[in-house]
């Protein structure tokens, strides 16, 4: 008697395919079909092999993989599957077995809707011609797939499996992202640490003392299928490098950003990195928790690559101190064990060779110097130019409110312009200008739409400018209510409203040094 495998399969793409002409492709009613058709030949059915949500082109489908092992071994001698399409839509992989390892392992392959049978030499071409509709099938379906992502990308919709730490998608719209509050929180902490002065290691050390679990443990814990792929460890523990790409990531201002990767063909499960000119990035599709003016702050310290002390933090105004005479960064330096102080980088390189004096500096003594400068500049910003700053912000709104009546004026008459074009073409068919008269005005009036969309477009920008300069008023307005009551000078104080500081060499005689502060407001 002959003795049969019975193969089904159905994937996502299967699943959702709406035929009403078509028998249901569902795993039981493939089993209920072959089995009936195994026992009307008289075939004694050794085992049934099924693999769900698995693509034909996939070749790592467990049940199928352990059939063929069989089929080698020779535990049967005929394979049954439903269509050709069910056993595999890879070409290569048909050709591979059916016209090659089967007839070598002397298996015959059966599928009953197309009538493929290998023990008729006469359809092998038939086979051949369907293996490639399938595979063709498959490509066809991959390039939607890829147009559709596209289109949602460039909307800014979220296509992601797993939102970003810090994120969880919209139980109402799977593409849009909104905050996790729980990680955000965690988000914010890492952010106001780096900025204060720690650095990444120790950050990950601070978390991992709180026993807070790292993204890929808090995405199993929220009961998510997570798998990441470069995971070091299963305890859940955070490092530097978690650390490094969320102080990095936009999408924690708004930004999404997507298409980083991509695969290498519609038949291989091979991912690669894509160009970063060739990445989709969209402002503000969703609630940063980040602003804009602390992730810019971060960016410029990751960029400096400030190091820390042993204690994992650096002194509070580590790369920001400028020799006043060559430009270069003051590297902190210990006399004894008492005071530590600044000095020229370039300087310090070599002293013999005079390349620049030392423009050394106590840190304690810089800390008093600067805190006076900054109590100082708070109180005359906020007092003297409060009134003068609000003022500012008004003319910049309205300002921005006349351009904005002035696009909307501009679209209108674009419109025009494109409906006396449009009507030019009918006049042009009914006869009552000719072509000569056509080409005249039509030229005209292209170049009329043309003058009037540079216009627009330029009045977009302006109109951007004039909206990022309300919101650098309303951040300065912010800090300085922030920092108008202190005590101690901080990292984060400092990096929120100092761009750099200046230091002089000190006059001998005068016993005195100059120090000048460059302010972000």
């Amino acid at each position: 008697m002959e003795k049969v495998a019975i193969y089904c399969r159905l994937s996502d793409e299967d699943r959702n395919k709406a035929n009403d002409f078509d028998e249901s492709e569902s795993i039981q009613n493939q089993k209920t079909l072959l089995t009936k058709y195994a026992l009307e030949k008289g075939w004694a059915i050794y085992k049934i092999y099924s693999d769900d949500d698995y693509s034909g082109l996939d070749r790592d489908r467990p049940e199928f993989n352990e059939m063929i092992n069989d089929a080698r071994n020779n535990k049967f001698n005929i394979i049954l599957c439903k269509h050709l399409s069910r056993f595999s839509r890879d070409m290569e992989l048909i050709e591979k077995y059916l016209h090659k390892e089967f007839q070598e392992w002397k298996v015959r392959f059966v599928s009953v809707t197309d009538n493929v049978d290998t023990l008729d030499k006469g359809n092998k071409k038939s086979r051949q011609i369907s293996g490639l509709v399938n595979e063709w099938y498959c490509e066809d379906i991959s390039e939607a797939i890829k147009a559709s992502f596209k289109v949602k990308r460039e909307e800014g919709a979220f296509i992601g499996s797993f939102a970003p730490y810090g994120y969880k998608k919209d139980p109402n719209n799977k593409n849009k992202l909104i905050v996790d509050d729980e990680a955000a929180n965690i988000i914010k902490m890492i952010y106001n640490w780096y900025i204060d002065g720690y650095g990444t290691q120790h950050i990950s050390h601070m978390l991992n003392e709180q026993k807070i679990p790292n993204p890929t443990r808090y995405k199993k814990e929220q009961g998510l299928d997570f798998k990441n792929s470069s995971q070091t460890d299963g305890y859940g523990l955070w490092n530097k490098t978690t650390i490094r790409r969320i102080l990095r990531n936009k999408v924690y201002i708004g930004y999404m950003i997507q298409g980083k990767r991509k695969k290498v063909s519609f038949k291989s499960k091979k991912v690669i990195a894509t160009p970063k000119d060739e990445w989709m990035l969209i402002e503000n599709t969703h609630e940063p928790i980040i602003d804009e003016r602390t992730f810019k702050l971060v960016q410029e310290k990751i960029k400096k690559r400030t190091r820390s002390t042993g204690k994992g933090k650096t002194h509070i105004f580590a790369n920001k101190v400028r020799c006043m005479d060559c430009g270069s960064i003051l590297n902190k330096v210990r006399s004894g064990k008492a005071y530590e102080y600044l000095r020229c980088k370039l300087y310090a390189r070599d002293p013999r060779k005079n390349l620049c004096t030392s423009h050394s500096i106590r840190l304690d003594k810089l800390e008093d110097i600067v805190l006076e400068k900054v109590r100082s500049h708070i109180k005359n910003v906020s007092d003297d130019n409060l009134v003068y700053r609000l003022k500012q912000e008004d003319e910049i709104a309205q300002l921005a409110k006349r351009k904005k009546k002035e696009i909307s004026r501009l679209a209108k008459r674009i419109k025009e312009k494109e409906e006396i074009i449009k009507n030019l073409y009918i006049d042009k068919y009914k006869g009552h200008i000719n072509q000569e008269q056509f080409n005249e005005l039509n030229n005209g009036f292209i170049k009329d739409k043309e003058q009037l969309q540079e216009r627009q477009n330029l009045l977009k920008e302006e109109v951007q400018s004039l909206k990022e300069s309300l919101s650098t008023i309303d951040k300065w307005y912010e800090t300085v209510k922030k920092y108008k009551s202190f005590d101690k000078l901080s990292s984060t104080m400092v990096n929120e409203l100092i761009d750099h500081i200046e230091v002089g060499e000190k006059d001998k005689n005068r016993k005195k040094q100059k120090v000048k502060i460059v302010w972000n407001f």
